[in-house]
């Protein structure tokens, strides 16, 4: 797979997963040291998830499901379908663990989508990330937000307000405090209109203290279900100029980013008393990553790059590896673990 440019092997993998290929690697990974995980109101067979942007479309939750994830998001989804920004637009850094993308919320919209999901081998909670079309100004962001809503809601179990993806111009702009007001409002007064399900919101890596306390505060008012922390980032940590400037613009997610996701997970952790759950994802490779960012504060995390890298049994051995830490530390379920490292 890896001598295939990155898109099209991750396509592959794609129509791998639909045809059944990955039936050797399926395994439950309900492990009884987790004990029961219950957040914003769902019940997770086990605290690891697949972040948005592998299943953009929700072609393959239930085989996901089946390797082992506990929960699947499905996404960036937008309202009207798009194709994004133009190829290439996915590389592998694997000297760094890490990969950048730009591909530009490219998907099949929120209608095509949400008909797949209504007919899917649901083995797991499905979440819906959900994000405004490129040539929707911000000005008209809030209606475009309301509108994918209402078309995915019956769908999702919970669903993700992206507003800190790198690569749709200015949309970072929406977590200014009064932009993420008004369009949380309004996103909240839909929900509540179609039957409350949990409301998500994923940050950026590259706000401030200050800023990411500033996305807290108006979570935990605004009675946001959770966190999502955190995206990809703009900066380049450990990277040679010379190897930046040659992909160019991007988001970069991977081992480079751990440090950062667990900085904003341990900031709204605290700034919140734990009372706001948080899911943590970024440079998770390794069932001690997961549990870093447990006890920095995570109630469940996502990995995305580390099973690019780690292959159909990655999900299994972070759950089996989690399981043994929880035994060796004398944990007797993951809500004990969950900020423990402060």
């Amino acid at each position: 797979m890896f001598g295939l440019e990155a898109e099209r092997a991750h396509e592959l993998g794609i129509a791998s997963l639909k045809a059944g290929f990955a039936r050797p690697f399926y395994k439950k990974c309900d492990r009884v040291e987790f004990g029961t995980i219950e957040r914003f109101g769902l019940k997770f067979p086990n605290p690891v998830g697949l972040a948005a942007g592998f299943d953009k479309n929700g072609e393959v939750v239930g085989p996901l499901a089946s390797l082992g994830f506990g929960f699947v998001e499905v996404g960036t989804v937008t309202l009207e379908s798009q194709a994004g920004n133009s190829r290439p637009r996915i590389f592998r850094l694997p000297e760094h663990e890490a990969l950048i993308n730009r591909l530009g919320f490219n998907n099949d919209g929120a209608k095509a989508v949400a008909e797949r999901l209504r007919f899917a081998d649901r083995k797991c909670v499905i979440g819906v990330n959900i994000g405004r079309n490129r040539s929707v100004p911000n000005e008209e962001a809030v209606e475009n937000y309301v509108a994918c809503l209402r078309e995915i809601h019956d769908v999702a179990d919970y669903i993700t307000v992206n507003v800190s993806s790198p690569n749709t111009p200015e949309l970072r702009d929406l977590q200014q405090e009064s932009s993420l007001s008004k369009l949380l409002e309004a996103l909240k007064a839909a929900n509540r209109e179609l039957g409350e399900k949990p409301l998500l919101v994923k940050v950026a890596p590259d706000l401030t203290v200050a800023e990411i306390e500033s996305v807290a505060d108006i979570c935990v008012g605004l009675g946001i279900s959770g966190v999502i922390a955190t995206n990809t980032t703009i900066t380049r940590p450990g990277i040679a100029n010379a190897v930046s400037d040659r992909i160019g613009n991007g988001g970069l997610s991977g081992r480079p980013l751990k440090e950062m996701s667990d900085r904003v997970v341990s900031t709204i952790y605290k700034r919140t008393g734990g009372k706001l759950p948080i899911i943590g994802v970024g440079g998770i490779f390794s069932a001690s990553d997961a549990f870093a960012s447990i006890a920095a504060g995570a109630s469940l995390v996502q990995v995305y790059t580390g099973f690019i890298y780690g292959g159909p049994t990655f999900p299994r051995e972070i759950c089996n590896g989690l399981a043994e830490i929880l035994r060796t530390r004398g944990l007797n379920s993951i809500d004990e673990a969950v900020g423990s490292g402060l």
